[in-house]
């Protein structure tokens, strides 16, 4: 088996267990076994367990930045890039579903040690994107200003990368539904326009 063969299997092996055992709960033999080598292989393609964290949560926090970009730019209208960033997010953590999975359930794993300097880099360049877009929105007058922002994008943003633990993409309601009925609940809100409590 070529070298960049086993390491993808690796990681798919590692993806897997960090993702329904967490990351303490899984050792190197797990992960081994899961390929069917000897745990001293690993080590061939990489140095440490914490390698292997980083290498499958990097590849997913660079594949949410690169598509922001490409959702973002084309659009000059806040509602329009907020829909944009929630359909993006959305498609990666479906194609990333054990990496967003691994990061979302171990934010603090990825505190302190230099060796998660680049998530830690890429996390911040992922709030930062949506921070904009929602600052811009409140700047403009498209966004609401009574409502600080911050949490606005705390609640979307779990509304979002939560979503996979719920969430399966079918035939009856696709992932571009999904996205549209977020966007319009956190935009719109869930009352009929007009209507009052009584």
């Amino acid at each position: 088996m070529p070298p960049t063969d086993r390491r993808s299997r690796i990681l798919e092996s590692a993806a897997t267990l960090f993702a329904e055992k967490g990351i303490n709960a899984s050792t190197v033999r797990d992960i081994a076994d899961g390929v069917g080598i000897l745990s001293g292989s690993l080590y061939h393609h990489f140095d440490s367990k914490d390698a292997m964290v980083e290498a499958i949560v990097v590849e997913y926090l660079e594949a949410l930045t690169k598509r922001y970009t490409a959702a973002v730019l084309p659009h000059s209208d806040p509602r329009a890039q907020l829909h944009e960033l929630v359909l993006a997010s959305l498609q990666v953590v479906q194609e990333h579903e054990h990496a967003s999975e691994i990061y979302q359930a171990n934010r603090k794993y990825f505190e302190g040690s230099d060796r998660f300097n680049s998530v830690r880099d890429l996390a911040a360049a992922v709030q930062v994107a949506w921070a904009e877009v929602i600052d811009t929105g409140v700047r403009s007058g498209v966004f609401r200003a009574d409502v600080n922002p911050r949490v606005f994008h705390r609640f979307l943003r779990d509304a979002v990368f939560l979503a996979s633990r719920w969430y399966h993409p079918s035939e009856v309601y696709s992932i571009e539904d999904l996205a549209e009925d977020t966007a319009r609940i956190f935009l719109d809100g869930f009352t009929v326009a007009g209507s009052r409590l009584s």
